[in-house]
């Protein structure tokens, strides 16, 4: 039993969601400290489209049935997802080289916080849904 909460995707997707949206903040914070610095080029991360790809169903993979507990899972492993930094080199919106949008990342700031307050939640609400089990025959 424990073994399937600790697996449980909310504990494998949410934390790595959470992990790549404070990775986020600090490269868009990064990009905004550096909005005047000349030949700066703006950094970004890429974490969804790479989840979103994990999580998919690779095609070729049929729907199998699992008739014991220690068999192995379809298509695994997979590759687990990480955060990537990407440097943005190829456009130059000014005359001296740097190519950062301050009203672009302000939105991205703000779109970033939200994302990450809504898997916190999400999170939260699970530990707290795990937390009232344990302790719901307790008097």
């Amino acid at each position: 039993m424990l073994e399937k909460i600790m697996n449980s995707p909310n504990l494998n997707y949410l934390p790595r969601g959470l992990e790549a949206s404070t990775l986020r903040h600090e490269i868009i914070s990064h990009n905004l400290a550096n909005v005047n610095t000349p030949k700066f080029k703006r950094s970004s991360v890429d974490f969804e489209d790479l989840l979103a790809k994990e999580i998919a169903p690779k095609e070729g993979d049929y729907p199998m049935a699992l008739t014991h507990d220690k068999h192995i899972r379809p298509g695994y492993p997979r590759k687990r997802a990480e955060a990537t930094v990407r440097l943005e080199n190829d456009d130059t919106m000014r005359v001296d080289g740097n190519n950062v949008d301050i009203d672009m990342e302000m939105a991205n700031l703000a779109k970033n916080q939200l994302y990450y307050n809504a898997l916190a939640t999400q999170l939260r609400g699970f530990v707290r849904g795990i937390k009232e089990v344990i302790t719901s025959g307790q008097s």
